[in-house]
């Protein structure tokens, strides 16, 4: 399964080369299992997929790609050969151009923030599903108090959407295992605890409980080693962070879990309402297998830009 390559961007951007390999290990037979996964990087006006390949061992029996309804490439698998142990390999290429910061600065990312609600305005088709709350309801009377010391009446829309992200850095505490995909915004805001996912859907119920589109978007983010440390291999991981629509139509891209715009360092793979819109992979599988267990390595290397 192998993504269409698209011409280089300008040559003044960061290029990462990605593997993200997810191990299943069954402790018997799997005589079925079919796969659907989000695992290729998109191609946006700041970002571009050069190359991307999925690979899944055993081989299938049936595979295909496609693009989802919200424009984000989807790959497909079935394996009929009987395993106990699943690996599915994702590769690409992808270059990074950072968002220019003089945006968030300019238009209606500087106006009030009432004024990017959808609202009646002509494209309001374009984003007002991503205003909406989710089913089952995420919005609750603490999301919109919690929401709302940000959200004072008049001010930029940057400008907030900046503040909430740095409250839910400073008052959530990062705590790997704590939560699971299933976990709601409830829980996370009752126990302020949650990985990089939960505080991605805690910012997007917050946004949205103030009428403003947010997407949840997931991808990676290419971290730097401590100084003096050799950089290893695999210990990436998948991330997620938030993204909000001003009224002029620019989606402008914030990650509470490291209180920061998102800028060159980060590669977009999908966009949707909420995680269960991207998982990196979902499947089903037919066995009488009583137990099993999942590894993810993710790499995401800086690499030259490739002569062409």
């Amino acid at each position: 399964m192998t993504a269409v390559p698209v011409a280089p961007p300008h040559p003044d951007v960061r290029w990462y080369a990605i593997t993200h390999i997810t191990d299943y290990h069954y402790s018997g037979p799997v005589t079925s299992s079919y796969g659907r996964g989000h695992l290729f990087p998109r191609t946006t006006a700041t970002q571009r997929c050069l190359d991307a390949t999925v690979t899944v061992a055993p081989t299938p029996t049936d595979a295909s790609s496609g693009v989802d309804v919200q424009g984000n490439e989807t790959v497909f698998f079935h394996v009929t050969t009987p395993h106990e142990h699943l690996r599915v390999t994702a590769r690409s290429l992808v270059a990074v151009t950072a968002p220019d910061p003089a945006l968030r600065a300019t238009g209606a990312a500087a106006a009030p923030w009432e004024q990017s609600r959808p609202g009646g305005r002509p494209d309001a088709a374009l984003d007002v599903e991503f205003a909406l709350d989710l089913d089952p309801p995420e919005i609750t009377a603490d999301v919109r108090e919690y929401a709302a010391v940000s959200f004072r009446p008049g001010r930029p829309l940057a400008e907030a959407v900046f503040d909430l992200q740095h409250r839910i850095h400073e008052d959530f505490t990062y705590l790997s295992g704590s939560t699971t995909t299933t976990t709601t915004v409830a829980h996370v805001m009752a126990t302020r605890t949650g990985v990089c996912q939960d505080f991605a859907r805690v910012a997007a119920a917050c946004l949205r409980s103030q009428g403003l589109a947010a997407r949840y978007v997931s991808g990676y983010l290419s971290t730097t080693p401590p100084p003096g440390k050799e950089r290893l291999v695999g210990v990436d991981a998948s991330h997620a962070w938030v993204s909000v629509r001003s009224a002029d139509g620019r989606w402008f891209d914030v990650d509470p879990t490291n209180d920061q715009w998102c800028d060159d360092r980060y590669v977009t793979v999908a966009r949707g309402r909420d995680y269960d819109d991207v998982p990196p992979l979902r499947g089903i599988i037919y066995t009488d297998s009583a137990r099993s267990r999942i590894h993810v390595s993710v790499d995401v290397a800086p690499v030259t830009p490739p002569v062409r």
